[in-house]
């Protein structure tokens, strides 16, 4: 398992299953849209996708989360953009990819149920993707991992 994690030597062949293949391709697409979003939207995403009270804060406030969010929408592009560079050449890495995925998605669970949030207006998107996520990941992971049928 741990040379399907980190083959030796990293190639462009995919050997895994072929639908974990095509949701991590999904997955990507995903990733650098809603990265560009955080980045780009007026409010970062924080107010019109993931119902936080901007208005309950101080102007100076609402920015912080506002750039808060960008610089998270910053790091998810270059998960994406690693992602990409992945699916365009070294295939052999998404198994891999799954395993950093899954560990994201555990962490963010981890995040908001030890953290006490910020003030919400509605349950955003962001906290059922972190509960669908997690098991997607780890689904996938076990797929990319299997060989493929001959």
């Amino acid at each position: 398992m741990i040379e399907k994690l980190l083959p030796q030597p990293v190639t462009n062949q995919y050997q895994g299953h072929p639908l974990a293949k095509r949701v991590f391709i999904a997955l990507t697409v995903i990733t650098i849209g809603r990265s560009l979003v955080h980045m780009f939207a007026p409010d970062g995403g924080a107010g019109s996708i993931a119902s936080i009270a901007l208005d309950s804060f101080s102007d100076g406030g609402a920015n912080t989360v506002i750039t808060i969010f960008a610089l998270w929408g910053l790091s998810q592009l270059i998960i994406g953009l690693l992602y990409a560079i992945v699916l365009w050449r070294y295939l052999s890495l998404i198994p891999l990819m799954y395993l950093f995925f899954s560990f994201e998605y555990l962490m963010r669970l981890m995040a908001g149920f030890y953290s006490p949030g910020l003030e919400k207006i509605d349950t955003a998107p962001g906290e059922i993707g972190n509960i669908i996520f997690l098991p997607l990941g780890l689904a996938m992971l076990i797929l990319s991992l299997r060989e493929r049928q001959a």
